[in-house]
């Protein structure tokens, strides 16, 4: 899988360029999916909301609203309920995997639950392109801080990456470059910090970061 990892969605020239480059095809020809299962686990968000990310409304052009030939909406947690012959093909069949934000922990419980997680290795030319928790829940681990699903038993996500995301560097009162330090402090694992003019492209374990804003790389690993 080819995984385009932002804080904001596709917000500039250059992540959209990058994003081209994993899809090899034009946006008008790519189906994609449409995850919002991450904003049932947090608290600020809700159905204004996940209508906004799965029908491109006002605030949230950055992800549905690119120009797909399709979008559909896939809700993980209505999958174990209705059998992997119905929806594996309708993931094989994606082009790209648009995976909103909300909580890391339950996106990464849903993932797993649903049986998603199982397929992920197999879908190697499919492009994930997470916002947010839809880009957190990659890492091993996000931070107690951002845990706000109450009955996650820790900070463990999926560990596809072997690196950690601070989102939304700035665009928040509480998402400084202190507040990025301290985060990275506590887990001790290599990790990044972006604001939303920032994505982080993975393939075939090569990490590229390309922005036209402002990040930062915390602990040792590979990747410009």
């Amino acid at each position: 899988m080819k995984l385009l990892l932002t804080s904001g969605g596709v917000t500039n020239p250059s992540i959209r360029s990058a994003l081209l480059d994993l899809l090899d095809k034009p946006i008008e020809e790519c189906h994609a999916l449409a995850i919002p299962t991450a904003q049932w686990g947090h608290p600020a968000c809700g159905p204004a909301s996940a209508q906004r990310f799965v029908s491109a409304g006002a605030g949230s052009p950055h992800m549905s609203g690119l120009g797909w030939a399709s979008v559909g909406v896939l809700e993980l947690t209505a999958l174990p309920s209705i059998g992997q012959e119905r929806w594996v093909p309708w993931v094989r069949d994606a082009d790209v995997l648009l995976v909103d934000g909300g909580d890391a922990s339950y996106l990464a419980h849903w993932i797993r639950e649903s049986g998603l997680g199982k397929i992920l290795p197999s879908l190697t030319e499919t492009v994930w392109v997470g916002v947010s928790a839809g880009s957190m829940v990659m890492a091993p681990r996000i931070g107690k801080d951002f845990v706000h699903w109450p009955p996650a038993p820790d900070d463990r996500t999926l560990g596809v990456v072997d690196f950690a995301i601070f989102p939304h560097l700035y665009a928040f009162p509480t998402n400084t470059m202190a507040d990025a330090e301290r985060w990275a402090e506590e887990l001790g694992t290599p990790a990044y910090a972006i604001d939303e003019q920032t994505a982080i492209a993975v393939v075939d374990g090569s990490v590229d970061v390309i922005s036209e804003g402002t990040w930062r790389r915390f602990g040792q690993r590979c990747g410009r």
